[in-house]
């Protein structure tokens, strides 16, 4: 059973940043990448970022130059750093992870390629 440990959302201003943490466990270590999704209110839920097991590194178009992901794999760890918020960003975010490696190959898969999501965190940007 996947546990996750998701912090760092909360309120803050358009140009502000947050920063977003997920502590996993309790899933098969030998998983392919970790990645973050986003779903705001009356809208499907989005992949923002992801990272594999080679280190790779994709983000959706409305994030690119704006959002950092990275990991520690000793801990399980996956951050993504969040510069210049827009209000366009408000939403929850999820921390997901993809064993099977279908979810994070030449970009972020749909949210069906991924095997386990955490709970959420809210990040909304507003004035």
């Amino acid at each position: 059973q996947a546990h996750f440990v998701e912090s760092g959302g909360g309120l803050v201003q358009p140009g502000g940043s947050l920063r977003l943490s997920c502590i996993a466990s309790g899933f098969n270590p030998d998983y392919h990448a970790l990645g973050w999704f986003r779903q705001a209110p009356g809208k499907e839920r989005e992949g923002v970022s992801c990272i594999n097991d080679s280190d790779e590194t994709y983000y959706t178009d409305s994030v690119k130059g704006r959002f950092t992901i990275s990991r520690d794999n000793a801990e399980n760890t996956v951050v993504l750093q969040m510069n210049s918020l827009k209000p366009e960003d408000t939403a929850v975010y999820y921390c997901a992870i993809d064993v099977l490696g279908y979810g994070c190959q030449s970009g972020v898969g749909k949210d069906y390629k991924w095997d386990y999501f955490g709970q959420g965190t809210q990040v909304t940007v507003s004035s």
